[in-house]
């Protein structure tokens, strides 16, 4: 299945404007979440095709939301990518046990990240 829709989840407007305008550019419809509740509620309201996941976020951090969703028999499938600052070997291999389908690392190389989304189509 094509991805079209996608769900940026950062706490930061600077990266959701960012990563907001990249996807819409190459023809993605948008939406976003600044922390997990809201996540959680835009998952609810209408699945989308991927998630793009921070880590570091007030409350729950991208790493317990990534594990939450992956375990859900609902959103299971969805694959999520973490866009974090977090740039440790250890982060990666944390991140891709919690569920997560691939990892970039802020700042977000806009190739880079084209090219992780259609290697999930």
């Amino acid at each position: 299945m094509a991805i079209q829709k996608v769900l940026v989840v950062d706490d930061s407007k600077t990266e959701l404007m960012f990563l907001t305008d990249l996807l819409e550019k190459n023809g993605f419809k948008v939406k976003t979440a600044e922390n997990a509740d809201d996540a959680m509620r835009r998952l609810q309201e209408d699945r989308p095709d991927l998630i793009l996941m921070d880590v570091v976020m007030p409350g729950q951090n991208g790493f317990q939301l990534t594990r939450a969703i992956a375990r859900d028999p609902l959103y299971a499938a969805v694959p999520i990518i973490l866009c974090t600052s977090k740039n440790q070997e250890t982060d990666r291999v944390w991140g891709m046990r919690q569920g997560a389908r691939d990892y970039i690392v802020k700042p977000v190389n806009a190739a880079e990240l084209m090219a992780k989304i259609s290697a999930l189509n």
